[in-house]
């Protein structure tokens, strides 16, 4: 028996509310997706603010890179890379206290951050606290040995606690890891000075203008070693050096 064309009419009724309605109902994924992205976004907001700080201190804009960290962790508080960074900052500034208190709040947050551990020993040398100094970079070490800066950092703590070979096997640990830090060919320098060595302490700050010719301070503790050693014109022209790379 064929369908009766009012039955054909009504399902066809019936058929179009069911698609009606279920067209209708709010998508419950829509929510979830927009929560992830605003996540996402806010993730790449704070790492912006930090990236950002970390780009001003290159540029040696320091206040402006304390402003930007100090924005990432108004962000996300507990951030510890920004507490590094501003750390950082602070010790560019002066603010040795601050940078020491910032770089603390960086370790509570992650103990095992080698970069907090190192750039703490320089605000406490900063300081004069010169044997927690030593155990700060001894700490970055420990989490990462083949960190050249806190080799170097090690190096400079034990030079000011008189302790001048091991700071020379500091210097030269630095050195065997990256060749062309050419602030550790310096203060190995001075740490053959301190022990007599003076050619080979002139021929480390010739090593470390060879790689950074605008080394003023490396200039400056040439010129002084030459002075010593009697050799009055050359040690003028390594002030003269100096003078003209401070005066650009």
């Amino acid at each position: 028996m064929q369908p009766s064309h009012g039955f054909a009419f009504l399902s066809i009724i019936i058929l179009f509310l069911s698609i009606f309605s279920l067209s209708s109902k709010p998508s419950l994924a829509a929510p979830e997706v927009e929560i992830a992205q605003a996540a996402t976004a806010e993730d790449n907001y704070f790492e912006a603010w930090h990236n950002r700080g970390i780009s001003l201190e290159k540029l040696g804009k320091y206040e402006e890179a304390l402003a930007s960290y100090d924005q990432a962790l108004e962000i996300k508080p507990d951030y510890y890379y920004a507490w590094s960074g501003r750390g950082s900052a602070l010790y560019h500034l002066g603010s040795y206290e601050e940078a020491l208190a910032s770089h603390d709040k960086a370790l509570e947050i992650e103990s095992d951050h080698h970069y907090a551990w190192d750039n703490r020993g320089l605000a406490l040398k900063k300081l004069g606290r010169y044997e927690e100094a030593l155990a700060s970079h001894d700490k970055a070490l420990e989490i990462k040995p083949d960190y050249y800066y806190a080799w170097s950092g090690r190096g400079s703590a034990l030079y000011y606690l008189g302790i001048y070979e091991e700071a020379l096997a500091s210097f030269d640990k630095a050195l065997e890891i990256e060749s062309d830090y050419h602030y550790a060919w310096r203060n190995r320098g001075l740490a053959l000075e301190k022990l007599g060595r003076y050619e080979e302490a002139l021929a480390s700050y010739d090593k470390a203008l060879k790689i950074k010719p605008d080394y003023y301070p490396a200039w400056n503790v040439r010129g002084l070693l030459l002075h010593k050693l009697g050799r009055y014109s050359e040690a003028i022209d390594s002030y003269n050096r100096a003078l003209e790379i401070q005066g650009e």
